[in-house]
């Protein structure tokens, strides 16, 4: 992924929320989840980890809809569109849906997770693939292989 390209803008359906990007993920992926199918109306979520410094929310104010467990998943309050989550205990990184940036197309994922749970004939091209969740203690591990992937796998969004 080429940082030349940031800051990377999105927004929901009806365009009253916007945010913006302005570090590269640190892990792109795809969440197989009953969970996720439920809230995106789709067979997976796709996201993008992003560092929390490197995102804003310039326009309008997201409210926490979903479960509204210990991971804080924020909606446009108008069309509902879900934007990004705030996973509990990592303060650091927001997990954007990364569909909603204004050019998503460079956003392959990387890993897939709940597999245990995917709808038989959803694919991805995702390099790594966990049943569940990884143990966090994978994290470094995905993030330095990510780090190689994106170098091979140019993000232009």
């Amino acid at each position: 992924m080429s940082v030349d390209t940031l800051p990377y803008e999105g927004s929901c359906r009806c365009d009253r929320v916007r945010f913006s990007v302005s570090a590269a993920p640190v892990i792109t992926m795809a969440c197989h989840c009953t969970g996720c199918q439920k809230m995106s109306s789709s067979a997976f979520s796709l996201s993008a980890l992003i560092p929390a410094s490197g995102f804003t929310v310039t326009q309008g104010c997201p409210v926490i809809g979903g479960l509204q467990g210990v991971d804080r998943h924020y909606f446009c309050p108008h069309c509902m569109s879900w934007l990004f989550t705030r996973p509990h205990g990592i303060d650091e990184f927001v997990n954007v849906r990364a569909a909603l940036l204004d050019n998503a197309s460079g956003y392959v994922p990387f890993m897939e997770t709940w597999t245990s749970e995917k709808l038989p004939w959803a694919s991805t091209p995702a390099v790594e693939s966990f049943a569940q969740l990884p143990e966090p203690a994978a994290f470094p591990r995905l993030m330095q292989a990510y780090a190689e992937f994106s170098r091979s796998t140019p993000v232009n969004p």
